[in-house]
């Protein structure tokens, strides 16, 4: 066996096991909040843990590893999650979009591309982790405070309930934690 099949059997294996280790047999609301935005939580929280614990362990040069000119760094990656995050904050608790001062902060991450690119580099992952972290707590207060009633309110413009605002927020979480899997597994020896 060559040892490209090796590596690709071994990184298949610890993958799976990794899989299984965050697997859940059931959802339940997380305590504290409705029922449905507590299992929202429950959800949320387990595609997080599943994506801190593959990336968690990264180098500086994982972190910034660069599969191509048009691909994202995992880093860059972590924080279009916390600025997507952020965006749908602003437009399910207050109706709104994002104002300038967190298009500054956020507006990078949330496009992606060439400009996260060049910013989202020589920062260790701990760094894009907690800031991710600090947006998710913003999430759970705030979602404390809202009741399933509200979950089920359409959203400015009426195109979407506040449920599936979030709903997207997972599943758009999914997406890029195969993204993230998939560069992962293209780093460098």
């Amino acid at each position: 066996m060559n040892n490209h099949l090796k590596f690709s059997l071994i990184f298949s294996l610890l993958l799976v096991s990794a899989t299984y280790s965050f697997a859940q047999s059931t959802i339940s609301p997380a305590k504290g909040f409705d029922h449905d935005i507590g299992n929202m939580i429950s959800m949320l929280e387990n595609l997080r843990a599943r994506i801190i614990r593959s990336v968690q362990d990264l180098n500086q040069e994982q972190t910034d590893f660069l599969l191509d000119d048009k691909a994202n760094r995992i880093g860059a990656m972590i924080m279009h999650l916390a600025a997507t995050e952020v965006y749908y904050q602003a437009y399910t608790f207050e109706d709104r979009e994002m104002n300038e001062e967190e298009k500054a902060k956020w507006g990078v991450a949330l496009s992606l591309g060439d400009e996260a690119r060049e910013e989202y580099t020589g920062k260790p992952i701990s760094e894009y982790l907690q800031a991710w972290t600090e947006v998710r707590s913003k999430t759970q207060e705030l979602l404390k405070e809202k009741d399933d009633k509200w979950f089920s309110k359409k959203t400015k413009g009426g195109q979407m309930n506040n449920h599936f605002a979030w709903y997207h927020v997972m599943e758009h979480q999914a997406n890029h934690m195969g993204q993230i899997n998939m560069l992962r597994s293209r780093l460098p020896e």
